[in-house]
């Protein structure tokens, strides 16, 4: 469990130094959302909510969703479809649960794929957890 979460500190300390790293010709979907950033706005305590953020392939080559991993185990994610071929779409789908939390909290989710040149992205949720 130690070496578990030790794995996940150092992926989440290694991938939060990338501010919006996105793999060449992979998009978050800029069309169907303004941003990679989701903002539930207030929440009371406890209760759980869901986004879900659109993933394009913009490549001219298939694509691999390797992995999808979040910052705390507050908020769980994932991707619908893990290999797109060209312009196909996927949801990414993130549910974060409030219970413990008050006041501003800000989650990330990372997005692993098989581009070797930059190969992953970064979602942000935020909430404002009220009790």
């Amino acid at each position: 469990m130690k070496i578990k979460v030790l794995v996940l500190v150092g992926l989440f300390l290694l991938l939060a130094g990338f501010s919006y790293v996105y793999a060449e010709g992979v998009s978050c979907g800029a069309k169907e959302q303004e941003s990679d950033t989701w903002d539930f706005g207030k929440v009371k305590e406890g209760q759980v909510v869901k986004h879900s953020f659109v993933f394009v392939n913009n490549t001219s080559k298939q694509l691999v969703i390797t992995d999808v991993n979040t910052s705390c185990g507050c908020t769980v994610s994932e991707a619908k479809n893990k290999t797109l071929q060209p312009q196909e779409k996927t949801n990414i789908e993130v549910a974060f649960n409030s219970k413990g939390y008050k006041g501003a909290v800000q989650q990330f989710v990372f997005v692993a794929t098989d581009n070797p040149e930059k190969s992953a992205v970064k979602f942000t949720i935020k909430a404002e957890v009220e009790k």
